[in-house]
């Protein structure tokens, strides 16, 4: 869908640009508290538990949905022009790039393009991956470092490459014992 962005949604983002930059990203490393109570002021919904690290970059934190105990390493980036939600007990590893919108390039004028990106819980999204927007990456399914995912990836399986591709599933052990010592 193409979008424009509301006066209220530039004010609220150079808001967070400055409050962010100052309390959020200098923020010491093991307050993951007070970076989910930030966000929590500007409109994220951040579940229990929730480990986000200081330089982590949010575009919009109105526009992210983390679950309890995901993990947000330092240097992702959120970029939330659109929705993003964040399973439960999932991984995001540093410099991954989770991107919710671009820009349709078959138009003149190239509109903005947002589309929500939906990352299943107990999933990995290893470093350096890309998500495009649109994108809802399965239950369990780990994402390969540095791999480019322009479709939805299945549950349980380990996806990788540019684009990104199902390779095999993940060991059904593991899927049993974890899935049962941490209940939702």
């Amino acid at each position: 869908m193409g979008t424009s962005f509301s006066t209220r949604n530039r004010l609220g983002r150079m808001l967070w640009a400055v409050i962010g930059g100052i309390f959020f990203r200098c923020s010491p490393r093991s307050f993951h508290g007070w970076r989910s109570f930030l966000l929590r002021c500007f409109g994220a919904k951040v579940g229990k538990g929730v480990t986000i690290f200081p330089q982590v970059k949010v575009w919009a934190p109105w526009n992210l949905d983390l679950r309890y105990e995901c993990v947000i390493a330092n240097n992702v980036n959120l970029y939330s022009q659109g929705k993003i939600t964040i399973g439960c007990q999932a991984i995001i590893s540093q410099g991954a790039h989770i991107c919710a919108g671009t820009h349709d390039y078959n138009k003149p004028d190239f509109p903005l393009v947002t589309g929500p990106i939906f990352i299943g819980d107990q999933a990995w999204v290893a470093a350096e991956a890309f998500i495009h927007p649109g994108i809802a990456i399965g239950k369990g399914c780990v994402i390969g470092a540095r791999s480019v995912v322009t479709k939805d990836m299945p549950e349980w399986m380990v996806c990788a490459g540019h684009p990104c591709k199902p390779i095999k599933p993940r060991d059904l052990a593991f899927k049993k014992n974890f899935s049962a010592s941490k209940q939702v």
